[in-house]
């Protein structure tokens, strides 16, 4: 029994005084023991005593046990008490030998034996694990033999820890080598410590952290230290201020920066780096919202390292391997310091050149250039994201969502649009602005199907989502989801409220928007054609404002205006005049377009918005440019011209270049200067490019232009310029923004959230990240990135894929 137990007891061996006697102290006395059994089965937890062992007392030992006993008081005021052990004469272990004989003593804690337990095999150790998870900690220390340094060093800091950690204590080679992944050196002493506290499932293994310096008391001192720091540390202060036991013990502190918009993630992917840094550095979050930094926008890490004196480094990482890397390799930090440097170097060089242009080979991007210091106002915009996006669309009756990326020009100067379109809005009952940026959520996007940059869509519960897809300027935006709040088409029960709906009295939400009105009108024997009509709604919610009536009482309605069921009825100019349109096919698509078409102007001023709807036309135009707004003469003869022969084989139209200015560029393509206004032109952009200019010296009346039409198609007038043959397309090509995505970011799992898996380095511990935090659930042991929980190698918060964008704006604009 007692060879057993001295594998796992902590001796320290006091030489007593062995020169002239000590005066006597006081008065205690030695405590008699009958055995050594006796002795080690009454040690209480928390009691320390002084123990003599003898065979018997010779008078040789008689001085000694004398210089003991006068010490019993003094030990005493220290909670060690003195006791006398006898020994039998057939006990010849180590403390009852004859070795041990003389002026030797032995200090016995009794937390040694009932504290630290001795394994032999992985089903014990196993075992140890299961009662602890979910209550606490293990140390589990491997030492090659007893009595080494250390193992004491073990058994020391088992008197200080035992109370808060179970220590477990091994000398077997073997189960050292089954609780590690690789080929672990037993020559050698190891420490683990053991995750079992936050451990919440039976099956769940507890993560282990391997202590990586030599085996004392005072690095097991360190390591115990820093696994009870939290896993990671919120601030919102100075990071110049900042203090951690990191810092105090010599380690560095890493700084993820978030930002309120992708916290969650931010969150994720800092406990994330923390398991991996574990014993090496401490994680804080930083969030940008709370504290000022004079930094560039797009650092998304820092490292403060604990010798004074040293300014905090910001950096732009792309993902948490880069971060790991930055703790483990000093050099890291200069090599990417001069990296950021030669790209600010070429930032600045690229602007510097960018300056000196007119302007940009994309205008989009000129116009976001120049006003990319300016702050957007979007806090009245809601940011989605993974966690909160299918809950946020059952908060409103409609949900208004901007998908977009913040490294693509398009989507920056839409979200200009979006956040007047929200200030316009502000307060309109049962609409939801919100946004997603899918460089932050790829897998979102992916998810609702969103291939382009930027998408607008309306959500509904209950019922499919509407795509915006018209022109992104304010009006056109606010207009559109107005118009989405009424059903389309939107059905009417009697003939007054059918008549009120061609006079302009519409839902308090159509009030302030004076669109022409279409109304359909169907009998009971033309349901095919209503149907249509219903579908055709649908997919012109939010740009036409459409009316159905189907009553008994419906014929008399059509019959009013001339038409007979099934018919449109077109209310224009807040229904001074009502046009009926006889329906002929019953195709949705014919229906659509039929809608489209009947909808434009007679005779329209021509914008950059508008522009695109009547060059899908295919037909030739009769322009009409103007430096302001044309006279009511040349109006009346243009009107006359447009309504005078029904379906028209041409567009007459008219362009105001002081509201449109770029009509200027239009006629210094035609023309090498800007001719006298105004101008009549004739312009086949489909057929030849020819560009034919009405006669100066005639007043454009009806009647000159249509004597002038008739030499024009006879072939009888010389045309002005001729337009080039070649194809009028965009300056740049198209971005493919998920192969852009694709080196930056990993390839998404089905989970939010989940990533592919990321192995740590190998240690005997089968770990080098773990941690205990409180207010953390732990993952375990085995675990991948996924059971982890981390968002994946790539940061979020105000993170490096800005960086990327800047990367691929440049090289987009040197195409």
């Amino acid at each position: 029994m007692p060879a057993q137990k001295d594998r796992w007891v902590s001796s320290f061996v006091f030489l007593l005084f062995c020169v002239s006697s000590i005066p006597q102290c006081g008065s205690a006395s030695l405590q008699q023991e009958q055995s050594p059994q006796h002795y080690f089965s009454g040690l209480e937890a928390g009691k320390t005593s002084l123990a003599f062992f003898s065979p018997s007392v010779s008078p040789g030992a008689q001085p000694f046990l004398e210089h003991i006993e006068s010490s019993a008081e003094a030990l005493q005021d220290y909670g060690v008490s003195v006791v006398k052990v006898n020994c039998p004469k057939e006990d010849v272990s180590r403390y009852c030998g004859k070795e041990n004989a003389l002026r030797k003593a032995f200090l016995f804690s009794a937390l040694l034996f009932n504290e630290v337990k001795y394994v032999e095999t992985l089903a014990d150790l196993e075992n140890i694990e299961n009662v602890l998870k979910g209550k606490s900690n293990m140390v589990f220390a491997y030492v090659p033999a007893t009595g080494t340094a250390e193992h004491r060093a073990v058994m020391e800091a088992a008197f200080v820890y035992g109370t808060i950690h179970q220590f477990v204590l091994t000398t077997e080679a073997a189960l050292l080598k089954a609780t590690s992944h690789d080929d672990p050196d037993v020559s050698s002493a190891w420490l683990l410590f053991c995750h079992c506290q936050q451990v919440t499932e039976p099956a769940q293994a507890c993560r282990r952290t391997a202590l990586a310096q030599p085996l004392t008391l005072l690095s097991i001192h360190r390591h115990l230290k820093l696994m009870g720091a939290p896993l990671v540390t919120e601030v919102a202060e100075d990071p110049e201020k900042i203090s951690t036991v990191h810092l105090q013990l010599g380690l560095p502190l890493v700084f993820i920066l978030s930002q309120k918009e992708t916290y969650e993630a931010d969150r994720r992917t800092a406990e994330f780096v923390a398991w991996q840094l574990l014993g090496k550095a401490g994680v804080a979050l930083l969030s940008r919202d709370l504290v000022e930094l004079n930094v560039l926008q797009r650092s998304n890490v820092a490292l403060k390292t604990p010798e004074e004196g040293m300014p905090i480094q910001y950096l732009v990482l792309e993902d948490t391997d880069e971060v790991i890397t930055l703790v483990e390799d000093k050099n890291k930090v200069k090599q990417i310091q001069e990296d950021e440097q030669e790209e600010e170097e070429e930032e600045d060089e690229d602007e510097k050149e960018n300056n000196n242009q007119d302007i940009q080979d994309d205008q989009v991007v000129e116009a976001v250039s120049r006003d990319k210091k300016r702050e957007l106002p979007l806090e009245q915009i809601l940011v989605l994201t993974e966690e909160n996006f299918h809950s946020s669309l059952s908060e409103a009756a409609r949900t208004v969502v901007l998908f977009y990326a913040t490294w693509e020009a398009v989507s920056l100067a839409v979200l200009r649009s979006y956040s007047e379109v929200a200030a316009h809005l502000q307060g309109t009952p049962g609409v939801l602005l919100s946004r997603v940026n899918c460089w932050d959520w790829p897998g979102l996007c992916s998810q609702e199907n969103v291939t382009q940059f930027p998408t607008l869509r309306i959500y509904q519960e209950g019922q499919q989502s509407v795509t915006y897809g018209g022109m992104w300027g304010t009006e056109e935006l606010s207009s559109f989801i107005l118009l989405s709040q009424v059903s389309s088409p939107l059905k009417l029960a009697t003939m007054d409220e059918a008549e009120g709906y061609l006079r302009g009295e519409f839902p308090s939400e159509l009030s302030s928007h004076h669109h022409p009105s279409l109304l359909g009108v169907f009998s009971s024997a033309t349901s095919k054609a209503r149907e249509a009509f219903e579908e055709a709604g649908n997919i012109l919610s939010g740009h036409v404002r459409m009316g159905m009536y189907f009553e008994e009482d419906a014929l008399a309605l059509s019959q009013k205006y001339s038409v007979s069921p099934p018919a449109l009825l077109l209310a224009r100019s807040g229904g001074r005049s009502v046009e009926g349109i006889a329906l002929s096919g019953h195709s949705v698509q014919d229906m659509v377009q039929m809608i489209r078409y009947e909808l434009l102007d007679i005779f329209p001023e021509i914008t950059v918005p508008n522009l695109p709807q009547y060059l899908q036309l295919g037909k030739p135009f009769l322009i009409l440019f103007s430096a302001g707004d044309i006279s009511q003469v040349e109006s009346k003869e243009m009107l006359k011209l447009a309504t005078g022969r029904p379906h028209q084989t041409f567009v007459v139209c008219w362009l105001n270049l002081k509201k449109t200015p770029v009509g200027y560029g239009i006629l210094r393509t035609y023309f090498s200067t800007t001719p006298p206004l105004p101008l009549l032109l004739w312009v086949n952009l489909h057929a030849g490019g020819q560009v034919f200019k009405f006669p100066s010296e005639q007043s454009i009346t009806e009647l000159n232009i249509l004597s002038w039409l008739e030499r024009l198609q006879a072939g009888l007038e010389i045309p002005s310029s001729t337009l080039s043959e070649e194809d009028w397309k965009p300056p740049l090509p198209a971005y493919d923004f998920l192969q852009m995505m694709e080196p930056s970011v990993p390839e998404l799992s089905p989970h939010p959230g989940a990533t592919p898996a990321q192995h740590p380095p190998k240690n005997p511990g089968g770990d080098t990240a773990g941690g205990d935090s409180a207010a953390r659930e732990e993952p375990s042991q085995e675990g991948t990135a996924e059971e982890v929980g981390a968002p994946g190698r790539g940061l979020r918060g105000t993170a490096p894929r800005l960086a990327a964008r800047d990367k691929q704006g440049r090289r987009h604009s040197e195409l």
